[in-house]
């Protein structure tokens, strides 16, 4: 059975930093891109970064550039964003997103962050 668990969400004060984890099982993990995505209050679902199956390989959308950085962890079968600098528009449910080369994708359900005072 494929999970992806994601943690790490809560509140945090403007300036402060989260580290978010997505745990993956049931699935060749070191197989399959891994990237994070958010979807704030009304508004579409939206890619925050990337990290190919090789751990160097990184892409983060202009919002993250500088402040967030994605890693895995091939072993513990674990992709993880560390995001620093936060904002309250950076307000938003984090879900973590499996895609094979074959196209099979896999979410999970998601972890709340909220950025306030």
């Amino acid at each position: 059975q494929v999970q992806l668990v994601e943690s790490g969400g809560g509140l945090v004060q403007p300036g402060g930093s989260l580290r978010l984890s997505c745990a993956a099982s049931g699935f060749t993990f070191s197989n399959y891109i891994m990237s994070w995505h958010r979807q704030g209050p009304e508004e579409e679902r939206e890619l925050v970064a990337l990290i190919g199956t090789a751990e160097d390989a990184t892409n983060y959308a202009h919002f993250a550039q500088g402040r967030f950085i994605i890693s895995r962890d091939n072993i513990k079968n674990t992709v993880y964003l560390q995001m620093n600098s936060l904002k309250p528009e950076d307000t938003a449910v984090y879900y973590c997103r499996a895609v094979s080369l074959s196209a099979d994708i896999y979410w999970g359900q998601g972890t709340q962050v909220t950025v306030s005072s």
